[in-house]
């Protein structure tokens, strides 16, 4: 997510928590895509895996929000990959996007890992949000900041700082 350095105004806050909101997630499973909704349940990753006691969706590209290259963002995929690998916890390929299409970041879809353990993987790799949820329950955009004054409360958000 972010350092506690590194603050984002309101305004800029607003405009990702919107695009984070807008976002389509999508997840792989046997060579077919899912979708991922913020707000709503996800019946189909349950039945797929009902063993499942959480699902969490991260990415390691662009920390912080701020666009780096595909090399940089490569690399830091890589190495989240390999943290996940040895972590021991199922984790499959999804992706998060805009619904124009104008980006787009490769993403992991994490299963049994609790919610802390989840916040500080996220942190770890600078990502200012990501979804958490527990079978049964609406998909969480949980982001890393505090609330911005101007932005109301979002049934579907938590806000971690």
């Amino acid at each position: 997510m972010h350092d506690a350095g590194t603050r984002l105004d309101a305004a800029r806050m607003v405009a990702l928590l919107q695009a984070y909101l807008e976002a389509e997630y999508q997840w792989q499973h046997e060579g077919s895509w899912h979708d991922i909704v913020v707000g709503l349940p996800t019946p189909g990753l349950e039945l797929a895996y009902p063993s499942a006691t959480s699902f969490g969706l991260l990415s390691a590209w662009n920390p912080h929000s701020v666009e780096r290259s595909r090399e940089e963002n490569r690399r830091a995929d890589d190495a989240l990959h390999e943290v996940l690998a040895a972590s021991g916890h199922r984790f499959l390929p999804a992706f998060a996007q805009a619904p124009n299409r104008t980006w787009r970041e490769p993403s992991w879809l994490v299963m049994d890992m609790d919610a802390p353990g989840f916040d500080a993987l996220s942190r770890r790799f600078g990502q200012l949000g990501s979804l958490w949820w527990r079978p049964g329950e609406p998909v969480r955009l949980r982001m890393d900041a505090a609330r911005p004054d101007e932005h109301p409360d979002d049934a579907h958000v938590d806000w971690l700082q």
